[in-house]
């Protein structure tokens, strides 16, 4: 597979796919989507300036709090540059070679160059970059390869799962005859449990991968179960791709029939989805074709309409960076973090999930401090510190209360935090928590000063990469 590259700024407008003597826009410089996005940012300060005012508020947010939610990242402005191109104005409907609108030449070579990038990072067969978000990306696989009523069988939501393996809450749980599986008293995976329900119950597909687990996954043990069983297997890294990118989590793009994830996680991409799949890409599907040409067809036309060709770009770009080798050292500072996250908070007498982690993800539980996860949740916002409430196994708290606190090292590694600097967030975090026990729920002013001021500190020495002039 060839892709054009793109003509050089400057060059005349035949070079750029122009008719001869054609007007270049941006004069002899050409149209740099630098310019163009410096432009955009004036005239929109310019013709809007309460919402340019709210957006600066937020780019400022961002610099000055510590991101530990371990559903975020922060992308390379390389990535929202293309997530704000003028490809946001293209209706393409399709794929490559098969639009249902002229004018996709372009758009095609963006595309293939994105499903390229994304087969090289995973060492995938095929790929599927339009899906909208992960969600959507698993509700396209389910609705291809289940009706309604099959059984499906996925990780209980309050053991770490998504809303798209089987809760009530979600679509997956109420169209489908949704089955859950449990975690051992220790918190941890039961494969034999698995299998038991699985021959139990016969599901159509079975969904591994989680949204709150810190620990690795058996894919392999995953698929035996499904083969023996006749099931399909989903998988979905949305929240360890960019461990498993970097070989530092088992990949299971090979265990897997399908292979789902998120961009905007541990990929330091746009917000969407992409759908990957590895050996089984060439077998037959449910009905007709392969079973990636069942995949495309599960995102258009069956769920999706007009791709977001912007995103595509940012995934492109964002997919770049994950093959390099800069990324390898990337995912290595955020699994160190992590640990050294797990360890500190272990130190000063907190209670997580499975006693620390394999991942870039560590959740404390709350049970029998006295606190809640909202009200934690809460005080460390307060002085910078950006975590998310979370259900822990057991949990009887309601949802937007919970029994425990998500934390995540994916945006502390983008800032270059090595282990004693992720340490040292750790310590920010106990001790906040300390002073909010020690206060009866109520966090004392000068805790939350001297807290804020470490903030500020710690921002300051790792300030986001590219975000500063």
């Amino acid at each position: 597979m060839t892709f054009t590259l793109p003509a050089p700024i400057g060059a005349p407008a035949e070079d750029r796919g122009l008719p001869a003597g054609a007007p270049v826009p941006d004069g002899p410089d050409g149209p740099d989507p630098v310019t163009f996005a410096g432009r955009a940012a004036t005239r929109l300060r310019q013709t809007d300036a309460t919402l340019y005012e709210l957006l600066d508020r937020e780019a400022a947010r961002q610099n000055n709090t510590l991101m530990m939610v371990a559903a975020s990242s922060v992308a390379d402005p390389s990535v929202l540059a293309c997530g704000g191109s003028t490809l946001g104005n293209l209706t393409a409907e399709g794929y490559p070679g098969g639009r249902y609108h002229a004018g996709c030449g372009v758009a095609d070579e963006i595309e293939r160059l994105a499903i390229e990038r994304a087969c090289a990072a995973f060492g995938a067969q095929d790929a599927v970059v339009q899906p909208h978000s992960g969600s959507s990306a698993n509700l396209a696989v389910l609705t291809a390869l289940l009706s309604p009523g099959d059984t499906l069988l996925g990780l209980d939501l309050d053991c770490g799962g998504h809303l798209t393996h089987g809760s009530p809450a979600s679509v997956s749980g109420r169209y489908y005859d949704a089955k859950g599986y449990r975690l051992t008293p220790e918190g941890l995976l039961d494969y034999d449990r698995i299998r038991e329900l699985a021959l139990a119950h016969r599901p159509k597909l079975i969904v591994c991968g989680a949204s709150a687990y810190p620990r690795s996954i058996d894919f392999a043990r995953f698929r035996e179960i499904a083969d023996e069983t006749n099931a399909y297997l989903l998988a979905d890294i949305s929240h360890i791709a960019g461990l498993v990118a970097a070989g530092l989590h088992p990949s299971p793009i090979d265990h897997a029939h399908i292979t789902t994830t998120s961009t905007y996680k541990q990929l330091y991409g746009p917000r969407g989805g992409l759908i990957l799949l590895g050996r089984d890409a060439r077998k037959a599907g449910p009905e007709r074709g392969t079973l990636a040409g069942t995949m495309r067809r599960a995102v258009f036309p069956f769920t999706q309409g007009t791709p977001d060709l912007a995103s595509v770009a940012a995934k492109a770009r964002a997919l770049d960076y994950v093959a390099g080798p800069d990324f390898a050292e990337l995912a290595k500072r955020l699994a160190d973090g992590a640990q050294a996250i797990a360890e500190r908070l272990t130190e000063r007498g907190m209670r997580l999930v499975t006693g620390g982690t394999d991942t870039h993800m560590v959740l404390i539980d709350l049970r029998g401090t006295g606190l809640t996860g909202d009200v934690a949740e809460e005080a460390l916002e307060s002085c910078g510190v950006i975590v998310n409430r979370n259900r822990v196994p057991g949990d009887t708290t309601p949802v937007r209360t919970t029994s425990g606190l998500r934390l995540g090292s994916n945006t502390l590694a983008a800032r270059g935090m090595d282990r004693a600097a992720a340490a040292a967030c750790a310590d920010l975090v106990a001790d906040v928590l300390d002073a909010l026990r020690a206060g009866s729920g109520v966090l004392p002013a000068a805790a939350r000063a001297t807290a804020r001021a470490r903030v500020v500190e710690l921002c300051a020495r790792y300030p986001l990469p590219g975000y500063l002039s």
